[in-house]
């Protein structure tokens, strides 16, 4: 019996349950409507029926009464849709100062990313309930108690799995399977807490999938690396758990993943019937008879089974790959944040306490956030994130070359590299843009000063590349990058270097000044990598540029992105978008 339904057998009014102990000014759950106050330091609330007496009454504890005759088929006051009924914070004034410490913002996540939940929980039955409610597996290797980094940027992978567990879902395919890593996103949240990136590894990436220990039973086994095959293996198959998804995640983009939260299908369904449905946007009507989704044109509001069949769906929009399936489960995430964060869930406290029960029910996570307490400090973390700073994108990938049937895809050779660097330096798409939009009004500023006959230097570079990175084809990748994205055209490429270099150096004459300064500002390089001679160039004499051991990809700053990757298709979570 849950909290809601606790108490009417004697005509006392469920939210009534709740009582105010004076000693604490702490709301706790009454579940003996008939015991006394707790004492001073009690936590929990008694649920054994007290024994008889002749002594006087108690008088009635404070919050709690009983319903007068008129009132028992009368509306109940408070009582929220559905004649669902929710704690008294909804009728009761709360103490000045107290809002803030009855307030629970918990972040969690799965096949949705993550949701928003708000409440209060500080009654302890309801606290050991969603506690409770949580699955926990430890990852070997990785800290159980660390919780995560205060003061520091941190990475959590949010893995959807297709394992078909659950009520209703043995028909979506494969019952028996033991689930894919089918939807997986690296959430990467910045130091200073304005911004987060949410980054869609495709499931048909291929990659190489690391060495990974997982538990086995009061021992611990040792899984083999695999090589070229699909992400989405990292999980279930061969025994891995999520913690071998995780060192995937790694090895793929060079980002420390400090946890990881998954769920199931049923996450889609429980959550947003929760919250009373999730409002979505197509283009054109839909039909499909695989997801058995059908929806008309324009705006609808889909929960349980037909918010599961949306995210699913392949066959409705684009050209029904993967890739446009990930577009659609983004839209749908970044709509499901503004759920969250309305006022319409928020202000509800049954709707909230819906909410919390289902995701915690929903999600399996690490050691380190493996409790409620861990789970709403992280929370606290991710509260002050505005929604137009949650950015979702998608690792850019190119069709597999090695395959004539094109069913596989790998990252794209200079633009994934660049997502990974702005990870790594913890720099968000949302601030990129932000710079962007600056080097836009500095190139104008230069259009403008060329029209009037002054010089504008990034339009002059010259330059010979030389590879001394040790990296194959890296002189080339780099004139490519430089001649194709960023107008360069006077650029060679002069093979390897005379020998390999530590450092990426670009040497240039006192009147080549304003060129080293436009290609540093392209690069990235920072002020020790210019070199500058002491005799001026002869006209058209290029600059030269040695690439070294620190060169990470073309395009990929040194010192950190200055540049967003061209054409990655992000969307905003503020943002309604229509799925096409």
């Amino acid at each position: 019996m849950d909290a809601h339904s606790r108490g009417r057998a004697d005509e006392i009014d469920p939210a009534d349950q709740w009582v105010l102990n004076p000693q604490t000014g702490n709301y706790e759950l009454r579940l003996d409507h008939s015991a006394g106050q707790s004492p001073a330091g009690t936590t929990g609330s008694s649920t054994r029926p007290p024994a008889r007496s002749t002594a006087p009454a108690e008088a009635p504890v404070p919050g709690q009464r009983r319903r007068r005759p008129a009132e028992r088929d009368a509306p109940e006051p408070g009582a929220s849709r559905g004649g669902r009924r929710v704690p008294p914070q909804s009728r009761r004034k709360r103490k000045p100062g107290a809002s803030r410490k009855k307030k629970v913002l918990l972040w969690t996540g799965g096949t949705m990313a993550f949701v928003l939940v708000g409440g209060a929980v500080g009654a302890y039955a309801i606290y050991n309930r969603l506690n409770n409610n949580l699955d926990v597996v430890e990852v070997i290797g990785k800290n159980k108690s660390a919780g995560f980094r205060k003061g520091e940027a941190f990475n959590i992978v949010i893995i959807g799995t297709d394992k078909r567990t659950g009520a209703g879902n043995a028909g979506y395919g494969d019952k028996n399977s033991p689930g894919h890593a089918d939807t997986t996103i690296l959430f990467h949240v910045s130091k200073d807490r304005s911004n987060a990136t949410a980054v869609s590894i495709p499931r048909d990436l291929k990659t190489n999938i690391p060495e990974c220990q997982v538990k086995d039973g009061d021992g611990i086994k040792t899984i083999p690396a695999e090589a070229d095959v699909r992400f989405n293996v990292s999980l279930g198959q061969n025994g891995r758990d999520p913690g071998c998804v995780m060192r995937t995640v790694e090895e793929l983009t060079g980002v420390e993943v400090d946890h990881f939260m998954m769920a199931d299908f049923n996450a889609v369904k429980e959550m947003t019937t929760a919250v009373g449905g999730v409002k979505v946007c197509v283009e054109k009507p839909v039909d499909d008879p695989k997801s058995h989704l059908k929806l008309p044109a324009g705006e609808s509001i889909v929960q349980g089974e037909q918010a599961l069949a949306f995210v699913r769906t392949r066959h409705s929009f684009g050209n029904e790959s993967d890739l446009d399936r990930i577009k659609v489960q983004q839209q749908f995430l970044g709509s499901m944040i503004r759920q969250m964060k309305s006022d319409d869930t928020l202000t509800d406290p049954g709707k909230l306490f819906d909410l919390a029960d289902a995701a915690t029910k929903a999600l399996t996570v690490d050691a380190g956030i493996g409790s409620l307490t861990k789970l709403q400090d992280l929370a606290g973390e991710l509260a002050g994130i505005d929604a137009k700073n949650i950015a979702f994108a998608t690792l850019p990938v190119i069709d597999n070359p090695a395959e004539k049937v094109k069913a596989t895809v790998v990252p794209h050779p200079t633009k994934a590299p660049q997502l990974y660097a702005m990870l790594q330096s913890d720099t968000s798409l949302t601030e990129v843009k932000k710079k962007e939009q600056a080097a836009k009004s500095a190139q104008a500023k230069a259009q403008a000063a060329l029209l009037e006959g002054e010089r504008a230097p990034s339009t002059e570079v010259r330059v010979d590349v030389y590879n001394g990175s040790g990296i194959q084809g890296a002189a080339q990748s780099t004139i490519n990058w430089l001649q194709n994205d960023q107008g360069v055209l006077r650029s060679t490429n002069k093979s390897n270097a005379p020998e390999k270099a530590a450092k990426t150096t670009l040497e240039y004459a006192p009147n080549q000044a304003d060129q080293a300064r436009a290609l540093a500002d392209m690069m990235g390089l920072p002020a020790t990598a210019l070199k500058q001679g002491t005799a001026d160039a002869a006209e058209r004499e290029p600059m030269t540029l040695v690439l070294g051991s620190d060169f990470k990809g073309a395009g990929v700053p040194i010192t950190g992105p200055a540049k967003a990757p061209k054409d990655l298709g992000e969307v905003a979570a503020d943002k309604q978008v229509c799925a096409k």
